[in-house]
């Protein structure tokens, strides 16, 4: 009986063994399916992802919205890379900065020369003669060219050219918050401060300069204001030395009688016609170089220039130069692009060329 019942219990194992094997077989069978569906979707996914990147590396940063990242993490005590979807917003379109004078709406005037600018003014330095005028009565804000008038107070005023001035917190910009390699402490002589100035728009070198006039800055801006008055500059406003304030307004008519009358000083025709210059600011050499790049052009012959440029302005220019030996004063206010003001008097310049001289039919 015992013998029995062993041999049903052996019988009942021997029956029910390869069934659970199979499931054994088969769980590590499906489990390994798995594992390979992974890996084969992590991999689809790692080379979509990869294609992905490459596509969005081809388009235009406005249009990506999305990217992946890679990473490393740690597992296990491993390292393990891994590639993150990131969504990053588009950047919004830069908004175009409007001058005083597209607020005016002087960009909407056309002329014969398709010039950048908004204003232009062409005179003949001999004879008052208007060459070429656009919006040339129009009162706008000069920016550096303000500098000009700055030169001429310091050069009238016959003050020692040789004494040292100091660069102080005072003449740091608070109104744009510009830099300036003139350093707070900086000592430099009278005049190679107004050289900079004139030459390379130095703004901290035209607020010393004012700040170092009897009277101080209101003292300087006082002159300034009647030195123009005095040229008969009607629509001309001048608040500080250097132009960075949108207040220092003037239109290209009275631009064109400053630069009239700024010609008569030689120091004001050498220190802004240099291409470049080195000087001592107290025992540290400083290369400048001008901002006006044709003056070093050998088929420009220029007396007298002056450049300027805060968003409200524009790109200007002011110069003196002589075209088929006719001396004339060239304003150019508000003009777009970085190089369209020069540009301009490149136009401008073969225009003048192409006129028939005066006296001939």
């Amino acid at each position: 009986m015992y013998k029995l019942v062993l041999s049903v219990i052996a019988s009942l194992l021997l029956v029910l063994t390869p069934p659970v094997e199979a499931k054994v077989k088969a769980t590590g069978k499906a489990r390994a399916e798995r594992t390979a569906s992974a890996g084969k979707a992590r991999k689809h996914i790692v080379i979509k992802s990869r294609a992905h990147r490459r596509e969005i590396a081809l388009r235009p940063a406005a249009e990506s919205r999305n990217t992946m990242v890679r990473r490393t993490v740690m597992v296990r005590g491993k390292r393990k890379l891994v590639y993150q979807r990131v969504i990053v917003a588009a950047a919004l379109p830069e908004r175009a900065r409007q001058s005083a004078g597209d607020l005016a709406g002087l960009n909407q005037t056309r002329d014969p020369l398709d010039l950048k600018s908004n204003v232009a003014f062409v005179l003949d330095q001999n004879n008052a003669e208007v060459l070429f005028e656009k919006n040339a009565n129009i009162a706008l804000p000069i920016a550096s060219i303000t500098k000009l008038m700055t030169g001429l107070i310091v050069v009238e005023a016959r003050q020692d050219l040789d004494e040292v001035l100091t660069v102080t917190d005072d003449d740091v910009d608070h109104e744009k918050f510009t830099s300036s390699r003139l350093r707070v402490g900086s000592q430099m002589t009278r005049a190679n401060l107004l050289h900079i100035a004139l030459m390379s728009s130095e703004n901290r070198a035209a607020a010393a300069l004012a700040r170092n006039y009897p009277g101080g800055v209101a003292g300087f801006v006082a002159a300034m204001n009647a030195k123009a008055h005095q040229l008969g500059m009607r629509d001309t406003r001048y608040v500080d030395s250097s132009g960075l304030s949108s207040r220092n307004v003037a239109s290209a008519r009275d631009l064109a009688k400053l630069a009239m009358f700024a010609y008569n000083e030689p120091l004001l025709r050498q220190y802004s016609t240099d291409p470049k210059s080195t000087v001592d600011a107290g025992g540290r050499l400083m290369h400048y170089n001008n901002t006006n790049y044709l003056v070093a052009m050998p088929d420009w012959d220029i007396g007298l220039q002056k450049t300027g440029f805060i968003n409200e302005a524009g790109r200007c220019l002011v110069m003196q130069t002589v075209i088929q030996g006719r001396a004339v004063i060239m304003v150019f206010l508000d003009s777009k692009g970085k190089q369209s003001r020069t540009a301009d008097a490149g136009r401008m310049r073969r225009w003048l060329e192409a006129l028939r001289p005066p006296g001939l039919s």
